[in-house]
This record gives C-alpha cells, sequence and structure tokens, in this order.
C-alpha cells in the first residue's frame, strides 16, 4: 500500500483506510451472488474523507488455489497525486 507523505493527518492513510472499507463491502456478498460475479471488475469515482476525488477499483477473479475460491480486489486510486492502496480478500466456497 502506498501513502502519500504530504498528505497530512488525519487522513495520511485515507486511502488504505477506503480500500479496507471497500474490500469488506465487497466481500459482503452472498457466495452464490459472487460467484455470479466472478470474474467481474469495475471502476467508479469516489469522494475520499479528506474531500478529494479518487477513483475506486474492484476486481472479482478466480483463484488457482484454493480452487473454486474468489479473490476479491480493491484499488483506490489518487490520479492527480499518483498514490494508492490496494486490498485483497480469498474468499472459499461454503462446505
Amino acid at each position: 500500500m502506498a501513502v502519500n507523505p504530504e498528505t497530512p493527518p488525519p487522513h495520511a492513510d485515507e486511502l488504505s483506510e477506503m480500500a479496507i472499507e471497500e474490500l469488506d463491502a465487497a466481500c459482503g456478498l452472498r457466495w452464490n451472488e459472487m460467484k455470479a460475479v466472478t470474474p467481474w471488475g469495475d471502476a467508479y469515482e469516489g469522494m475520499a474523507p479528506s474531500g478529494r476525488t479518487v477513483e475506486i477499483e474492484r476486481r472479482y477473479l478466480w483463484a488457482h488455489e484454493p480452487a473454486g475460491a474468489v479473490i476479491v480486489e480493491v484499488e483506490v486510486r489518487d490520479p492527480a497525486q499518483r498514490t494508492g492502496a490496494e486490498a485483497r480478500a480469498v474468499i472459499t466456497p461454503p462446505e
């Protein structure tokens, strides 16, 4: 995860915080819903807590290991400052 050292507190790590929050939301799908949208990705514009405009991208990909799992990736970017942060989770199918 990258953080711009010029961003003053309390938002110095806001891109990382946003990526984790977005990952939590992305992982909130039920297994059948997640399986139905994999592979898939989407990007949209959002607003960071500091007020700056950021790009948010979600990706749902099939994992090689463990078999049948889904990789959920979220990236939050500030194109103006050329900074960003990523968060990732592997979701295994229910037994």
